[in-house]
C-alpha cells in the first residue's frame, strides 16, 4: 500500500482486524478474517498473519494488540499495573522473535479487596478513543462480551472493571432453562421492564433471573420477549453495579463514552437512558486509531 507506515492489527479470540495507516495515521486499507487465536491450527500465528496481510511491504513494522498477547496466543507479552498511560505501554512492547510483530501488554488492577481484574485489546480501544483535548477524568464503556467500565484522564488509564454480561446472556439463553420457552422475536418493551427491574433498589439477580421464566408461565411475558427481557436483567444489573463502582472512584454523575460495536453501543445508550446515564458514542476506529498512537509513543516508525 502507499505510503504504508504501520500495519496495526486488532488480533482477538474469534477474528483478526488489520489496518494499513499511512503517515498521518489514517486507514488506507483494512482487511478481516475469521483468524482468531482460537481459530489457528498447530499454533501457526505467522501463517495466519500471511493469509490476513498477504505479502507484508519492506520495513514495515507491525503492531498488534488483543488475544494475540496472552497465554494462549502467538507469545505472552506481561500486563501493565494501572494507572498507565503512553509511555508505561510503550515502553512495554513484546517483539515476536524473528518478526517486525509487536504486541501490547494488557493491563491488569486491583479492586478496593485487592482482586485483581485484567484486559487484552481494550486497553488500545481506550487509548485510541481518548481526545487530544481531554481534561480531568471520565469513564468510558466498552460493551462486549466481557464489558469493560474504565475511568480515564489525560495521563491515561487509571482502573477498569470487567462484566461479564454478554458471556452470561448467552450461557442463560442457550444452556439454561430460560431458554426453554423462546420464540423468535424482539420486544423493546420487555427489555425496558427487565432493566427497570435489575435497577431497583432491592435487586437480586439470582432470584430475578427466574422472573424470565414465570412471568411467560404465566403469561404476563410473550415468548417472543423473552430474550430482551433477560438481556435487561442483565444490563440492568450491571449498569447498577457500575454505577456504585463510579461513585466510588468520585464519578458518580458522570456522563460516559460508549466504544465498541455500533449496534451494540446503541443499545447501551438506551439502557443508560433508562438509568438516567447520559452516554455518547466514541470513535468506531478506536483501535486502530489507539495502536497508531501507541506506535508513535514506541519509536518503532521510521
Amino acid at each position: 500500500m502507499p505510503d504504508t507506515r504501520l500495519i496495526a492489527i486488532d488480533w482477538g479470540t474469534t477474528s483478526a482486524r488489520a489496518y494499513w495507516l499511512d503517515g498521518g495515521g489514517r486507514i488506507v486499507d483494512e482487511r478481516n478474517a475469521p483468524l482468531g487465536i482460537q481459530k489457528i491450527i498447530d499454533r501457526d500465528f505467522a501463517g495466519a498473519l500471511a493469509r490476513l496481510c498477504g505479502e507484508l511491504p519492506s520495513g514495515v513494522p507491525l503492531l498488534a494488540c488483543g488475544m494475540i498477547g496472552s497465554r494462549q496466543g502467538w507469545i505472552e507479552t506481561p500486563y501493565r499495573d494501572c494507572p498507565a498511560g503512553f509511555g508505561a505501554i510503550a515502553a512495554m512492547l513484546t517483539v515476536v522473535p524473528g518478526t517486525r510483530v509487536h504486541i501490547v501488554p494488557g493491563l491488569i488492577c486491583r479492586d478496593r479487596n485487592r482482586v485483581p481484574d485484567v484486559m487484552r485489546g481494550e486497553e488500545t480501544q481506550l487509548f485510541g478513543a481518548l481526545p487530544d483535548d481531554l481534561r480531568g477524568r471520565r469513564a468510558v464503556v466498552l460493551p462486549g462480551t466481557h464489558s469493560k467500565w474504565a475511568i480515564v484522564s489525560d495521563s491515561g488509564i487509571e482502573t477498569f472493571a470487567t462484566f461479564m454480561t454478554g458471556e452470561l446472556y448467552a450461557v442463560l439463553r442457550e444452556h439454561s432453562i430460560l431458554g426453554r420457552l423462546v420464540a423468535p422475536g424482539h420486544d423493546a418493551s420487555a427489555l425496558e421492564r427487565g432493566l427497570r427491574h435489575s435497577l431497583r433498589e432491592d435487586a437480586a439477580l439470582s432470584h430475578d433471573l427466574f422472573s424470565a421464566r414465570t412471568l411467560a408461565l404465566t403469561g404476563v411475558l410473550a415468548p417472543a420477549g423473552i430474550t430482551d427481557y433477560l438481556s435487561g436483567l442483565l444490563l440492568g444489573a450491571e449498569i447498577a453495579a457500575a454505577r456504585v463502582w463510579l461513585a466510588q472512584h468520585q464519578l458518580a454523575s458522570a456522563a460516559v463514552a460508549l466504544v465498541g460495536d455500533a449496534m451494540l453501543s446503541e443499545r447501551y445508550r438506551s439502557a443508560l437512558a433508562v438509568a438516567a446515564i447520559d452516554a455518547t458514542l466514541g470513535p468506531t476506529d478506536a483501535a486502530a486509531r489507539g495502536l497508531w498512537r501507541i506506535a508513535k509513543h514506541a519509536g518503532i516508525m521510521k
